[in-house]
C-alpha cells in the first residue's frame, strides 16, 4: 500500500517528466490503490492505464511514436482522460479498441512499468539502509574512545 503512495512515476528519459499534469499524477496514485485492492483479491499486479499514459506522454515528446504506439497512446489516454481528467478526447482521434498485438504490447508495457517501479523502491530502500548504517558507524566511531591513537 505504501508503494502506491510513495513509488516514483516512471517516465521516458528525456526530461519531460516534470510536464506531467497534476490530475494525471493523482490518477496514477488512485489507480495504484485500486490495483492494490485487486492484488489483495489474488490478481496479478501490473502497471496501470494512467502509468502507461504518463510514460507514453513523455515518450511522445522525446521521439516520434510509430503508428501502433500512437494507437495505444490514444487508447490509454482516452480511457484515463475520460475517467480521471474529466476531459473528452475528440472523436476524430479517439481509439475505442486495440488489435491483439497492440493489447499485448500495452500489457507488456504495464508489466514493465510495474517491475521498474518495484525495483526503484527496492533500490531506494537499500540506499536508505546503507546510509543509516554509515551514519551509525560514524556515530559509534565518534563515541568510541581512541585507545590506540598515536
Amino acid at each position: 500500500m505504501v508503494g502506491a503512495l510513495t513509488d516514483p512515476i516512471i517516465v521516458y528519459p528525456g526530461g519531460w517528466g516534470d510536464t506531467l499534469p497534476d490530475w494525471l499524477k493523482n490518477a496514477i496514485t488512485l489507480e495504484r490503490l485500486v490495483m492494490n485492492m485487486k492484488e489483495v483479491r489474488g490478481e496479478e499486479p501490473t502497471g496501470t492505464d494512467a502509468e502507461a499514459c504518463a510514460y507514453l506522454y513523455t515518450a511522445s515528446f522525446a521521439a516520434p511514436l510509430d503508428g501502433d504506439w500512437v494507437q495505444i497512446y490514444l487508447y490509454v489516454s482516452g480511457k484515463t482522460c475520460t475517467h480521471w481528467g474529466s476531459r473528452e478526447i475528440p472523436s476524430d482521434i479517439a481509439v475505442d479498441s486495440l488489435n491483439e498485438w497492440q493489447k499485448n504490447q500495452l500489457e507488456r508495457l504495464k508489466a514493465w512499468l510495474h517491475r521498474r517501479r518495484v525495483q526503484e523502491r527496492i533500490n531506494r530502500d537499500r540506499a536508505e539502509r546503507r546510509q543509516e548504517k554509515q551514519a551509525e558507524a560514524a556515530r559509534r566511531g565518534a563515541e568510541q574512545p581512541a585507545l590506540f591513537a598515536l
